[in-house]
């Protein structure tokens, strides 16, 4: 699975120009304010005729459309007229094909995402868009982890917010039955400081698979952050220990060290109770590094390459964390997102 050219979107229509254009913009790790406003004006003109567009379009009223400015409108005029508008063709020559060098065959064997977000918690877009997208970059599944309920500055969900939330993946699923792609159920869930997960484990017990990731006190000291980290890996429900140092190496968030803790114990309980281990592809994380990668690799580790993803274009983030895993020396069957389906969810139900 890789990333194609879409040069003639636009012959789609408008809104297929717009979705093109911010997908691009989010590959590129453009200013998210920028992209929504492409987003926005997709949404406002999906329910119009496309002869109210066109009409529209030659009265030159799109502007009055809440939600339409002139860069907006600029695309969906050129679109509507058969034509690639300009600001499409300059990201195309700036963004489209493959993000790295390194990895495309890997790449290609990946069948999905474990790591994703939504509008639900801090992710940009609607849950139908995102999988929507995976389903154009050739995904078999993509796993939805919004974020658990401490984690406020990211609108965490509660467990009501969660149940809904589940209503509606399955209402995605029912609508895209037959597409040969499937919307699971996950979440990102805060491990707690003393190890344990934040959601009550009837609602962690209805998901198809969780991702546990330490978000607060990352300066705690390396023997409380072990014990912490082992605390989450033990837990039966556990499947993948998130960014496990939680490091940031560049981006507009500033930089932030690793986490200290004893990795030689993390890795081996990973190993000993099937846990994977993400390799997080967002540029600006990198984690874990590739020292990291190479311990948890030679102590029998399985791996997740994740986008955590939190807008459509990041999706294809996964190209970084394939390179990364391919000049490690993963092979493809240590990689659960290589799996079919079944297998995967078999794995993650383990003794549940």
């Amino acid at each position: 699975m890789s990333e194609t050219r879409h040069d003639d979107a636009y012959e789609q229509g408008p809104v297929a120009a717009l979705r093109r254009v911010a997908f691009l913009m989010e590959r590129g790790r453009e200013e998210t304010r920028r992209v929504r406003a492409f987003r926005n004006a997709a949404a406002t003109i999906l329910p119009l005729s496309a002869d109210e567009v066109a009409e529209r379009v030659a009265a030159g009223t799109l502007t009055e459309l809440s939600g339409i400015g002139p860069s907006t409108a600029s695309v969906i005029e050129a679109a509507v007229r058969g034509e690639q508008p300009e600001r499409l063709a300059r990201l195309e020559a700036a963004y489209a094909g493959p993000l790295t060098q390194g990895g495309r065959a890997l790449r290609a064997a990946l069948r999905g995402d474990l790591h994703s977000h939504s509008d639900w918690s801090d992710g940009g877009s609607p849950i139908e868009e995102m999988a929507f997208t995976a389903i154009e970059l050739g995904h078999e599944y993509l796993v939805l982890t919004d974020h658990s309920p401490r984690l406020t500055v990211a609108n965490g969900l509660s467990a009501a917010r969660l149940t809904k939330q589940l209503g509606v993946v399955d209402a995605i699923n029912e609508h895209l039955a037959g597409s040969g792609f499937t919307l699971l159920k996950g979440i990102e869930v805060d491990i707690l400081d003393d190890g344990g997960l934040d959601q009550t484990d009837e609602m962690l017990a209805r998901l198809d698979l969780r991702v546990a990731s330490v978000h607060s006190k990352l300066r705690q000291d390396a023997s409380g952050m072990t014990a912490r980290m082992l605390g989450a890996i033990r837990n039966p429900r556990t499947n993948v220990l998130g960014h496990c140092t939680g490091r940031m190496v560049m981006g507009n968030r500033g930089t932030r060290p690793s986490s200290e803790f004893d990795a030689k114990a993390v890795f081996e309980a990973c190993a000993e109770h099937d846990v994977a281990v993400e390799i997080n592809s967002r540029p600006e994380r990198r984690d874990p590094p590739t020292r990291l990668i190479e311990l948890a690799r030679d102590l029998g580790c399985l791996f997740s390459i994740d986008s955590d993803s939190h807008a459509p274009g990041q999706l294809d983030f996964l190209d970084y964390g394939c390179e990364r895993a391919e000049a490690a020396g993963l092979e493809p069957d240590r990689i659960v997102n290589t799996w079919p389906r079944e297998r995967l969810l078999a794995w993650a139900a383990k003794d549940a």
